[in-house]
């Protein structure tokens, strides 16, 4: 049986026993995880529903994948950059394709753990809100006082008159 996934943004056509470069997941390497968006499923020439088709695979390593050079320039302007960027990149062996929705979900786990430390934190802002606020306050008002002290304490500094060529002065006669 075979199934179009989608993960990271791209289309991937797995089977059972695939290995494929998907771009970065949660989890470490032996983790097992459902990849839950399945356009499309079937059987040679079969298709399935989509939607009671389940993908499992199992996390075989957290890598990176090629460099990518990027290099800028700008011709007879001495405008040169060269930059390079290494795409974090998660390996996954695809375990089972199938219509069974009873796979372990360790994906899952976390986005409970997650949940209580979410709800923490917004109590802790709130206590913490009041006190940003005014000194938030204090420090708009404080910002155009400085700015007008500033230039009271410095006149503008005005520019020097362009020098003008002396003019020649006629000779003497003796």
């Amino acid at each position: 049986m075979f199934a179009v996934v989608r993960t990271g943004g791209k289309q991937y056509r797995v089977t059972a026993g695939d290995k494929i470069a998907v771009e970065k997941l949660a989890g470490d390497a032996g983790d097992t995880i459902q990849l839950g968006d399945v356009l499309l499923a079937g059987d040679g020439d079969k298709l399935a529903e989509a939607g009671k088709v389940t993908v499992s695979a199992e996390i075989i390593a957290q890598a990176k994948s090629e460099k990518v050079v990027v290099f800028k320039k700008r011709r007879r302007h001495n405008y040169r950059r060269k930059a390079g960027h290494r795409q974090q990149m998660t390996l996954l062996r695809i375990v089972s394709v199938g219509d069974s929705k009873a796979a372990p979900k360790k994906a899952a786990a976390p986005k409970a753990e997650e949940a209580p430390k979410a709800e923490a934190a917004p109590k802790a802002e709130k206590a913490k809100a009041p006190a940003k606020t005014a000194e938030a306050k204090e420090a708009k008002a404080a910002k155009p006082a400085a700015k007008k002290e500033a230039a009271a304490e410095k006149p503008a500094e005005k520019k020097a008159p362009a020098k003008k060529p002396a003019a020649k002065k006629p000779a003497a006669k003796k």
